[in-house]
């Protein structure tokens, strides 16, 4: 009779569990999202902001606030914020006490084209617009088409990589010859890169020369200066 009183209380006390999870997780899903916190990761300029964010989690201007939880399917979620061209990803998840919480990851510009629609290079070579809330001042690119963005982005992410060159630097354009040739932030000379390739022995060169040209104080006597020979650094003077 013992055994028999103490399994009744082992089914008992299993069917209350079950019950309790199973009213606990109707509750949860009935109950509502009151509050959405959106979190930018890292450090960025607002290529993005918080309001454009919130449209684009459910496509109305009014968030997401009191909407159920279980209409809110969350990897959909994610999917329509990492379509984004703005975005490079995005992480969104619920936490028990109803907030919504989203964390983005903005794409970074390093570059912007000067074409028709004037657009951006990001950080992983693929195109990106310009955006309404904040202009990245990265290197302006001149006479190259969205079909070369593949051809010039070793020059571009170099450029973005390399703290001397990024300090520097400020356009890249392709003349005629097809050659790609840099301005300078400060000296008004032209650097003559070439094609696109031996770029660190390039780069390693130009520096030398300009360390060099420095100290001696002669780098604004120089109309260009062409890195387009081997291990050679050319100079044309005004």
């Amino acid at each position: 009779m013992k055994r028999i009183m103490h399994y009744l209380k082992y089914v008992g006390l299993l069917t209350l569990i079950i019950v309790l999870f199973a009213f606990t997780k109707k509750r949860n899903e009935e109950r509502t999202i009151d509050k959405v916190r959106i979190e930018f990761i890292e450090e960025q300029n607002p290529y993005i902001n918080e309001n454009t964010v919130n449209k684009l989690l459910i496509q109305n201007s009014d968030g997401v606030t009191s909407v159920g939880k279980e209409t809110l399917v969350l990897n959909i979620v994610e999917k329509e914020l990492d379509a984004h061209r703005m975005i490079e990803n995005s992480d969104v998840y619920l936490t028990v006490s109803g907030e919504l919480k989203v964390k983005i990851k903005q794409r970074t510009p390093i570059a912007r084209i000067n074409a028709t629609t004037p657009f951006y290079v990001d950080a992983t070579g693929e195109m990106m617009p310009l955006s309404k809330n904040h202009a990245a001042h990265v290197p302006m690119i001149y006479n190259v088409s969205e079909r070369e963005v593949k051809e010039i982005y070793p020059l571009l992410i170099k450029i973005q990589e390399d703290d001397f060159l990024k300090k520097h630097i400020v356009s890249v354009t392709k003349n005629q010859e097809g050659a790609y040739e840099m301005g300078l932030r400060v000296y008004t000379f032209t650097i003559v890169l070439g094609k696109i390739e031996l770029l660190d022995n390039k780069i390693d060169n130009f520096k030398a020369f300009y360390q060099k040209a420095l100290k001696d104080k002669t780098l604004n006597a120089y109309k260009k200066v062409s890195l387009q020979f081997d291990n050679q650094v050319v100079c044309t003077k005004k």
